[in-house]
């Protein structure tokens, strides 16, 4: 196995695939990159066998060929070489010598047969979808995905495909994001799939800009998206998601339209004496008037009022801080409409004319 090709050429995939790569492994080859030469195309594969990612790119003078190095050490070594370097990567015997200009880097290898191949299975449907729509999905509502929750079906994203429109949810418990986007269908069927974090965060930083379109295949338990010369596939998560259509306060009709910087500065400034452990805020609502009052044990207290036009009299409603700066953070547009029913329901906070972006945050007991 032999190839060459400038740096700039090897980094790209590289940076594609070295974010599967974790720092402790279960099994030694899960730490490499599969690196297979095939007619003047080189493609590299990394997996945790949960995700897997693949890059290719087109080599000068290929000797066909396949193996496996360390993947983080190809990637340090690539990416301090300066740039317009070539390079020339050769196998020989049970290592790969990386040579660039007057430098030369020898790295251990495991064979191709150890890397754990991913079946994905007969592919049930396809859809293609814009970068751009898919990266608003995921930037609007992935912050509320759960980390190492016991209920598993938390610590991913759900993607609803419902005619036309596909819907993008996660929550923690704690509060919930949805996002609605319009996409080429490709089948008549509504369908529902859990992705898995890690899988989710692979995605949003493959499609990058959100330039090119993503082409997506599901199987009954995995997906697998195409975006340019680089390919994910993860598995799906195997639960039932919550039914968060209940979640959503019906009836929310006491409203506070804010600038939404305004409003982000001051939970900014609130926080700071919030309490360390629940990190709440009271939120109180006045005509023309949105007061944020944050106090701790030590008995440190912080007021903060912005203008906002509401003709509520005298409601107030506590969240953690986090989650509502959270929340406003994920919007667009320069106004923030704060939806609520009474003080014991949940809040709902939208952008004042995009009803496609939802965050819902539960109330906490101060």
């Amino acid at each position: 196995m032999r190839f060459a090709v400038p740096r700039e050429v090897l980094l790209k995939p590289l940076q594609q695939v070295i974010g599967v790569v974790e720092k402790r492994q279960t099994m030694p080859v899960l730490a490499n990159i599969l690196i297979q030469v095939k007619a003047s195309e080189v493609m590299l594969t990394t997996t945790d066998l949960e995700v897997e990612m693949q890059g290719r790119m087109a080599a000068v003078g290929a000797d066909e060929g396949e193996i496996t190095v360390p993947g983080r050490k190809l990637f340090d070594i690539i990416r301090a070489l300066p740039d317009g370097t070539n390079i020339d990567m050769k196998l020989t015997k049970d290592k790969v010598t990386v040579s660039a200009g007057r430098s030369r880097y020898t790295l251990a290898t495991l064979p191709a047969t150890e890397f754990p191949p991913v079946d994905i299975g007969e592919i049930q449907y396809r859809s293609s979808v814009a970068g751009a729509a898919l990266k608003e999905l995921i930037d609007r509502t992935g912050f509320a995905m759960a980390v190492q929750d016991v209920r598993y079906y938390l610590n991913g994203l759900l993607l609803e495909l419902r005619g036309s429109n596909l819907r993008a949810v996660a929550t923690d418990g704690h509060r919930l994001a949805l996002c609605d986007s319009s996409v080429d269908p490709g089948t008549s069927a509504d369908r529902q799939v859990i992705v898995p974090r890690k899988g989710i965060l692979e995605l949003a930083k493959l499609i990058g800009g959100g330039e090119d379109q993503v082409e997506l295949e599901f199987s009954r338990n995995h997906l697998r998206a195409r975006v340019g010369n680089a390919v994910m596939t993860t598995k799906l998560i195997d639960g039932r998601f919550p039914d968060y259509d209940a979640v959503i306060p019906i009836g929310a009709d006491k409203t506070a339209l804010m600038s939404k910087d305004e409003l982000k500065s001051a939970l900014q400034r609130a926080a700071i004496l919030s309490n360390e452990k629940y990190r709440g805020v009271r939120i109180e609502l006045n005509p023309g008037v949105v007061r944020i009052v944050a106090t701790n044990a030590e008995q440190d207290e912080a007021v903060e009022e912005i203008a906002a036009e509401t003709v509520v009299s005298n409601l107030g409603i506590g969240f953690n801080v986090n989650y509502l700066m959270d929340a406003v953070n994920a919007l667009e547009g320069s106004e923030v409409l704060l939806c609520l029913r009474d003080s014991g329901s949940s809040g709902l906070v939208r952008g004042k004319d995009n009803s496609r972006v939802r965050h819902v945050v539960m109330p906490l007991r101060l």
